[in-house]
């Protein structure tokens, strides 16, 4: 990304992980629906947008909060993200992730240098875990979603990016797990824009806040192939796209094993998180034009996708 193109914050010249690590990633037509188009953060660094967050806010960390070291839960990319700003900045991370986060981002935080640890069956214990140690031990612990400086990283710089390539984007449709990314692009876009959460039906935490009007901050969903979407939501996701009445739409597992493989015929190797926008715009009979798809990550095991594309 060129700093002309650069967001405000860093051209300040003090995001030395978020200048060196992110990148501008490609905004292309989605062959077969017209008027949609593809976000490709599955081709930014290290596989995914949420670098994004966790390198503004690994930057934002004071001198005595980076001595002290951050922890983080993590279904796998979010910890992708802090070990590789945590490396570019000299901080010390550890990522608790849940049995259920696939190798290849297991392997892949390993590889940036932090600590990574098995914490439990799902996110939720992941997360449980996490806090403990952050208390236990003075870390500081740097949540997936429920942060200010997360959020504007990963949606809102993110969504800044989408309407400089995209001017007259009308909708942009993503996948939501704890909310951190869909808050902060409703918080960047104007009302004009409709934004549009997908979430797999049997994991879907911020569906049921919405419908019931509280924000399920404990959740225990179903299994889905999609881990990336799994566990709670934030009182502070929840209450940002309550107040901009998001919609969010279900899909299926089968509809995720189908968009993974529907992917990778066009050309497009997506893990299953990302696929479930890609289903749910699938899915849609009358696709609105100027719509855009976060397609938020790519790191799959080569055996997930290799049943996906079995499957489809």
């Amino acid at each position: 990304m060129s700093d002309e193109r650069r967001p405000e914050e860093a051209r300040r010249g003090a995001l030395a992980s978020y200048r060196r690590l992110v990148r501008q990633t490609p905004l292309v037509p989605l062959a077969g629906v017209p008027g949609v188009s593809l976000k490709l953060e599955s081709l930014q660094r290290n596989g995914s947008f949420k670098i994004r967050g966790a390198c503004l806010k690994l930057d934002s960390l004071t001198e005595d909060e980076r001595g002290r070291g951050v922890i983080a839960a993590s279904a796998g990319n979010h910890g992708l993200g802090v070990a590789a700003a945590a490396r570019v900045l000299g901080i010390r991370a550890q990522i608790v992730v849940p049995a259920t986060a696939p190798d290849v981002k297991r392997l892949g935080i390993a590889a940036l240098g932090a600590d990574v640890d098995v914490g439990g069956a799902d996110y939720q214990a992941a997360e449980d875990e996490a806090r403990r140690r952050a208390r236990a031990s003075g870390a500081v612990f740097v949540s997936p979603f429920d942060d200010a400086t997360i959020m504007r990283g990963n949606g809102g710089l993110l969504a800044e990016e989408i309407l400089l390539q995209a001017p007259g984007t009308r909708r942009i449709v993503c996948p939501v797990g704890g909310g951190g990314l869909i808050a902060g692009i409703v918080q960047a876009v104007a009302v004009a824009v409709e934004v549009v959460g997908a979430q797999p039906r049997v994991n879907c935490a911020m569906h049921e806040s919405l419908a019931l009007g509280r924000a399920l901050t404990r959740y225990d969903g179903g299994a889905t192939l999609a881990e990336g979407c799994e566990g709670a939501v934030a009182e502070s996701t929840y209450a940002v796209c309550a107040a901009r009445g998001v919609s969010m739409r279900l899909v299926d597992e089968d509809d995720i094993r189908r968009a993974v493989a529907r992917a990778y015929r066009l050309g497009f190797v997506v893990e299953p998180s990302a696929a479930v926008a890609l289903a749910a715009v699938f899915a849609d009979a009358d696709p609105v034009a100027g719509t855009v798809v976060v397609v938020t990550g790519g790191n799959i095991d080569p055996d997930v996708l290799d049943r996906c594309l079995a499957a489809a």
